[in-house]
């Protein structure tokens, strides 16, 4: 797939239709998957490891990011929306995967998207069409982006499906509103959400095509019948909304941590985040 300048759609070199029979992109386990990302981190081909940011996404994520590419193994065209500092994007390419991602933010100058050949473009989903003809592709992922959305949910979903093909997949994660981190911020009087003075009295809004946007903050966190609610709403099915375990990726005497973090996990519906696969 090829980035187009100027809102040009990006072209699968694949052709149009998706959800057809098609050959596994590959067939790792899910701890395969983990020892691929781990080699190419430790080789140095993941991500520039030097980046602060990136290393403590990669431990934050990656066990995430393994799930969401065991769901995608027999999906090759692949789209990440919200696709941030492109791990996600960059796991998928090296595990053979077709790759195009979309951002609210202009990401082309990053290493990570040059070195691993994915196309990207800018679009603003909650305002423009995906740059993709419809039924194009075989997934869409968009983690950790819809509690960023300013406006409703539902019409940037409904663009995520036209763009899948019959059978593709959706996948969506969000932060847990029922959390047990934000019940015990409320018991303690305070809010779940991001600083009120900065992030709110004082927000400057992003404005496109006359419209505000708050991309910088959590606009709205979700329950898990939310966003059962939101992929029923946009048509989809086989809709499966799972609590997430935190599992991040720890090494030497960091691992102890682990056990605490297992502990608080131990209760599903209080887990951090929601994880969501459903098919067109």
């Amino acid at each position: 797939m090829n980035p187009g300048p100027g809102g040009e759609r990006l072209q699968s070199g694949l052709g149009n239709g998706g959800g057809g029979v098609v050959e596994a992109v590959h067939t790792l386990t899910k701890a395969e998957i983990m020892r691929v990302a781990l080699a190419r981190r430790a080789a140095g081909e993941y991500y520039d490891r030097n980046v602060p940011h990136l290393e403590d996404t990669f431990r934050g994520s990656i066990d995430r990011f393994c799930d969401i590419a065991l769901a995608f193994r027999g999906s090759r065209r692949v789209l990440d929306v919200g696709s941030g500092n492109g791990l996600l994007a960059a796991l998928l390419a090296m595990l053979g995967h077709e790759v195009c991602a979309v951002d609210f933010f202009d990401r082309r100058t990053e290493d990570i998207y040059a070195r691993h050949r994915i196309a990207f473009a800018v679009c603003n989903v909650e305002a423009d069409p995906l740059p993709f003809e419809p039924a194009s592709l075989d997934a869409v992922s968009c983690c950790q982006a819809l509690e960023h959305f300013t406006h409703s949910h539902l019409p940037a979903v409904l663009e995520m499906k036209r763009i899948l093909g019959p059978g593709g997949i959706i996948e969506i994660d969000v932060p847990n509103a029922a959390s047990f981190r934000n019940r015990s911020r409320m018991l303690r009087g305070k809010h779940i959400t991001f600083d009120y003075r900065e992030h709110y009295l004082h927000a400057t809004p992003v404005v496109y095509k006359g419209r505000e946007y708050y991309p910088d903050r959590h606009n709205r966190e979700f329950t898990r019948a939310e966003l059962t609610l939101l992929l029923r709403e946009a048509g989809f099915r086989d809709i499966d909304v799972r609590y997430l375990k935190s599992r991040r990726y720890r090494t030497g005497v960091e691992r102890l941590k682990s056990v605490g973090t297992a502990l608080k996990d131990a209760v599903a519906p209080l887990r951090k985040s929601l994880i969501a696969f459903a098919r067109k």
